[in-house]
């Protein structure tokens, strides 16, 4: 039973997730496909003026997965590469919706290659209908109460319509 357990393949989907959006759900599932467990970090980002606060993004993040069992919700601040070996994990999901985002996530994965000389990235492009989908986007339209329900999951929509 150990082997079974010490052999399981997991990888860590980073992000702020600000809202989490239909995009980032459909790379949770194709990574699920994948991997036997998938960690969904998010960050604090310092860098970043997110709209929700993190605990908010915890709560969105764990209402939008809670029907998949494999997928395990935890937050972290500072670098990547730090979260990962506490992790004990070297693999990174991550998205791609353009060229623009492939030119910023390869610099970041030799950025953090350097670092931390076992990681390994793999990138999932996006649906074409979720290519243009962001976070941006959706705190745009939350803002000018635009419609934003075929953007993000409907346990996002729940969330912020009750707050």
């Amino acid at each position: 039973m150990n082997n079974l357990i010490k052999n399981k393949k997991i990888a860590i989907y980073s992000g702020t997730f600000d809202p989490i959006t239909n995009g980032h759900m459909n790379i949770i599932e194709r990574s699920l496909e994948i991997f036997d467990e998938l960690i969904l970090a998010i960050a604090e980002s310092r860098e970043k003026s997110c709209m929700f606060s993190l605990q908010q993004r915890e709560e969105m993040a764990i209402l939008s997965t809670e029907k998949f069992s494999r997928v395990k919700i935890k937050s972290f601040r500072g670098l990547l590469v730090d979260f990962l070996k506490d992790e004990n994990i070297s693999i990174v999901i991550r998205g791609l919706r353009n060229g623009v985002d492939f030119e910023y996530e390869r610099n970041m994965h030799y950025a953090n290659k350097s670092l931390y000389s076992d990681i390994e990235t793999i990138y999932l492009n996006s649906k074409l209908e979720d290519s243009f989908v962001s976070s941006s986007v959706v705190r745009t339209l939350i803002r000018y109460n635009g419609n934003i329900d075929h953007l993000v999951p409907n346990e996002v929509i729940k969330y912020i319509n009750s707050k």
